[in-house]
């Protein structure tokens, strides 16, 4: 018998998709990201969820050496 897996499915409504990129439903809203049609609900692809979080910069980029490196190589 098929292990049942736990994942994301492909399309999510808003609450759903908010809940996915760890935003409130307004921001979501205000992200101007497509939505798709499916039957008369509109949903969100997660591989725009994922592009999307994909394209955000990088807090800070990465060291160049590691400190504990540095003193105890």
């Amino acid at each position: 018998m098929p292990v049942a897996r736990d994942f994301p499915p492909r399309l999510m409504p808003a609450p759903q998709a908010a809940h996915y990129l760890g935003v409130s439903e307004t921001t979501l809203r205000s992200l101007g990201l497509p939505r798709r049609m499916l039957g008369a609900k509109r949903v969100y692809d997660r591989a725009d969820l994922d592009r999307f979080a994909d394209g955000l910069p990088y807090d800070s980029t990465p060291q160049e050496e590691n400190t504990c490196d540095a003193l105890f190589a």
